[in-house]
């Protein structure tokens, strides 16, 4: 024990923080800036992280939700999550130079979603609604052309046109678990539904919550660093409950853990979602140091190595 500070276990979750799709994005702005100059314009939070949104606003990059909100005469980056069809055909329209950051594994539902519409299939898209991600899917395609489906109850009361020509996607940042719940109460009502090729949920996201549920049954409490808004944050403080930490919380930063309510512990654990930089994981590290006699360990459930290309014109 080091002088007074109480001894606490830190169980580190790895795979965690920043996914390839992610790290895209940032250096996509970055690189529109070194390249055209500030203002870049960026249609909706890059990522949902407002530590790497206020970072890039440092740097020049002004953050809008619309595109009527851009200029003509400067660049803007369509942000990770995607954007339904009318956005780059409108910026096409304007003669804006613009960029997509959407991720390359939403980009793959995309084709999907389109591959089956085309196909004539009937699509259900398995997410939440309102996510910037599920908004741009869904935008994919015409009007009525995707039912969303969001919980198992949905999937019950679902009535498709025709049951023998149903197919479905997923959001990528969905918990494994409930989507697999979700999945497994369509094919026992349309034994004929289509699957994707590959799973539409990404592999970071996967990867995440495997690790949080390898950590979690031994930890007092479980913090995961990310935003309110940021989906595949949400599900790994639900994964970590689900685990069997005794306790899960979200939490942007250090700051905002309230040191007097934690109570006696002995073992914490701590991840980060997918658009969480590595530097706030350090921070709340440091702050455990601060405090206690610290004995840090990494779980780690694999080693990532994705790396997905920029596009050509900031590469």
């Amino acid at each position: 024990m080091s002088g007074n500070r109480p001894p606490l276990t830190v169980l580190l979750a790895a795979p965690r923080g920043f996914c390839a799709g992610v790290d895209r994005a940032i250096q996509i702005v970055e690189r529109a800036l070194e390249r055209f100059g500030a203002p870049v314009y960026v249609r909706h939070e890059i990522v949902h992280n407002r530590h790497v949104v206020e970072r890039l606003e440092a740097l020049g990059a002004v953050f809008v939700e619309e595109l009527d909100q851009c200029p003509d005469d400067r660049p803007v980056v369509f942000s990770a999550h995607g954007v339904p069809k009318q956005v780059p055909e409108e910026a096409a329209r304007r003669n804006l130079i613009y960029v997509d950051a959407t991720c390359p594994l939403v980009s793959k539902v995309h084709v999907e979603a389109q591959r089956l519409h085309a196909n004539g299939r009937e699509i259900v898209l398995i997410g939440h609604a309102g996510h910037p991600e599920v908004v741009g899917t869904m935008g994919q395609l015409p009007d009525g052309a995707i039912a969303l489906i969001e919980t198992v109850e949905d999937a019950m009361q679902f009535a498709p046109q025709d049951a023998s020509r149903l197919a479905f996607v997923t959001q990528t940042t969905l918990s494994v678990d409930d989507t697999s719940a979700i999945v497994a109460a369509l094919q026992a009502r349309f034994p004929q539904i289509e699957a994707p090729h590959k799973e539409d949920i990404c592999y970071a996201t996967t990867n995440r919550q495997s690790a949080v549920k390898a950590l979690a049954p031994n930890c007092d409490i479980v913090f995961v660093i990310g935003a309110p808004n940021s989906s595949n944050s949400v599900r790994l403080v639900e994964v970590a409950k689900r685990a069997g930490a005794q306790r899960a919380q979200l939490i942007s930063s250090a700051e905002d853990v309230d040191w007097d309510m934690i109570g006696p512990i002995g073992t914490v654990g701590i991840t980060a979602g997918a658009s969480a930089p590595e530097d706030l994981v350090e921070g709340l590290i440091a702050a455990f140091r601060e405090r206690y006699d610290v004995d840090q360990k990494d779980i780690r459930v694999t080693d990532e190595d994705v790396i997905f290309k920029l596009p050509r014109v900031v590469a």
